[in-house]
C-alpha cells in the first residue's frame, strides 16, 4: 500500500455491498487516495473494468501515478455528477461507489483551507483550478445569503449573528485566512457542550456551498441510476446528516411506491428503479478504534432493478 494511503472507511461493508464480480465494470466517483478503488481492482479479472473520477487534481494525479498503467483502469478528472457524460459509462455499470465529503488528504493538507486547526488561506475548493474560494464567497455574499448557507448546510443556530459579524469585519479588510474566520466564529458561538470546535458547523457549511456538494449529490445519484445495469449496486457513504438525509430520501423515492392518502385517489403506479439492500450501516467498534474519522460514516446500499 502506498505511503500516502489513508484508511478507507467501512471497506469490508462497501465491498460486500458492491458485490464485485470479476468481469464487472465499476465506478468509484471519489477516488481520494484509492483505498476502496485498490480493493475493488484486486477483485477484478482480466475482463473487469474500473472507472475512477475525482474533482481534486491531486487525487487524479495519485490515481494516474499508481493505477494509470493498468489496462483495466480508466481515469477522469471531474465531478461524479458528470459520470453520465463520460463515454466510458455508456455501456453500463455494475456498481457505483460515492464516498462523500472531504477526504483525509484534503483535511491533512493545511494549505487547502478545509480545516480550522491550522492557519491557512481560506480556500476550501475540492478543485482549486475552478470556481470561487470560500474567501471569495465571504467577500461578495450579502448577509442574508451567508446566514442561509450557515443554517441550511451547517445547521448553525447562530448563523445570523455570524453573518452579521463577517460583514462588519470585511468592511475593515477581507477575511482571507482560516485562523481569522475560526477566531471570529469562536468569539460568537463560544465552546459548545459537545466539545466540538465552535467553527465546525460553519466550516462545513461553507465547504458544501463553495463546492456545490448537495447539487452534485442529487445529480450524481440520478446519473448513477441511469448508468447502472440491472442488478448493479449503488453504495453511498455519507458523513453528516444533511448528506445522509438526501441519500436516504433519494433511495426511498426510487425504491418505494408513493404513499396513498385516505380520501384521495391512489397515485399512478411508479416505475421503481432501485431495491434497498439491508439497512443503513455504521462502522463497528474495531474500525472506530483504528480510525476515529469514521465515527460519523453511514453506508447505504441499493440495487438496480430491471427495466
Amino acid at each position: 500500500m502506498p505511503d500516502n494511503a489513508h484508511a478507507p472507511v467501512m471497506l469490508d461493508e462497501t465491498l460486500q455491498g458492491l458485490a464485485v464480480r470479476a468481469d464487472g465494470t465499476y465506478l468509484d466517483g471519489t477516488f481520494g487516495r484509492g483505498g476502496h478503488a485498490r480493493e475493488i481492482l484486486a477483485r477484478l479479472g482480466a475482463r473487469g473494468r474500473l472507472l475512477l473520477m475525482d474533482r481534486d487534481p491531486a487525487a487524479v494525479a495519485a490515481a494516474r501515478n499508481e493505477l494509470g498503467g493498468d489496462a483495466r483502469v480508466a481515469i477522469r478528472h471531474g465531478n461524479f455528477a458528470e459520470m453520465a457524460d463520460w463515454d466510458a459509462t455508456l455501456a453500463g455499470l455494475d456498481g457505483v461507489l460515492l464516498d462523500l465529503g472531504v477526504s483525509s488528504p484534503q483535511l491533512d493538507d493545511a494549505t487547502r483551507g478545509f480545516s480550522f486547526r491550522a492557519d491557512a488561506p481560506l480556500d476550501m475548493r475540492m478543485d482549486p483550478s475552478s470556481g470561487e474560494s470560500a474567501a471569495d464567497f465571504l467577500a461578495r455574499a450579502d448577509e442574508q445569503e451567508m446566514a442561509d448557507v450557515l443554517w441550511n448546510f451547517g445547521e448553525e443556530r447562530m448563523s445570523r449573528r455570524i453573518a452579521r459579524a463577517i460583514v462588519a469585519r470585511r468592511r475593515e479588510a477581507p477575511i482571507a485566512r482560516t485562523g481569522e474566520l475560526a477566531e471570529l466564529i469562536a468569539g460568537i458561538v463560544g465552546r459548545p457542550p459537545s466539545g466540538k470546535h465552535p467553527a465546525t458547523r460553519s466550516f462545513q457549511a461553507l465547504r458544501i456551498a463553495v463546492n456545490g456538494e448537495m447539487e452534485a449529490l442529487d445529480k450524481g445519484l440520478h446519473a448513477a441510476v441511469a448508468r447502472l445495469r440491472a442488478n448493479g449496486r449503488l453504495c453511498v457513504i455519507s458523513f453528516h446528516s444533511l448528506e445522509d438525509r438526501a441519500v436516504k430520501q433519494f433511495l426511498r423515492d426510487q425504491s418505494q411506491a408513493p404513499a396513498t392518502r385516505r380520501g384521495l385517489p391512489p397515485p399512478a403506479p411508479a416505475a421503481l428503479s432501485l431495491r434497498l439492500i439491508g439497512h443503513a450501516q455504521m462502522p463497528g467498534d474495531a474500525e472506530l478504534a483504528r480510525n476515529p474519522r469514521a465515527r460519523s460514516a453511514v453506508l447505504r446500499v441499493a440495487q438496480r432493478v430491471a427495466g
